[in-house]
């Protein structure tokens, strides 16, 4: 995933001075989509694994959170 930072924001760069190609706007798109899926499971992986603890010590992990959980055995 890091390694297609450098290209998202050479066009990024490019676009703000001269502007894109079609073909360009098409690989901008597909790169930015590509970004956002893997900070997205990145996210989902780390709520995935959180369990949430009141100060009594009693687990009071929203339902929502251990679905996630179940999904991702």
């Amino acid at each position: 995933m890091i390694n297609i930072l450098p290209r998202i924001n050479e066009l990024a760069k490019k676009q703000r001075e001269i502007g894109l190609t079609v073909a360009e706007k098409v690989e901008q798109k597909r790169l930015r989509k590509e970004y956002l899926g893997a900070i997205r499971g990145q996210v989902l992986g780390t709520f995935s694994g959180m369990k949430v603890v009141d100060p009594l010590g009693n687990d009071v992990t929203p339902d929502k959170v251990r679905k996630l959980e179940i999904k991702d055995s």
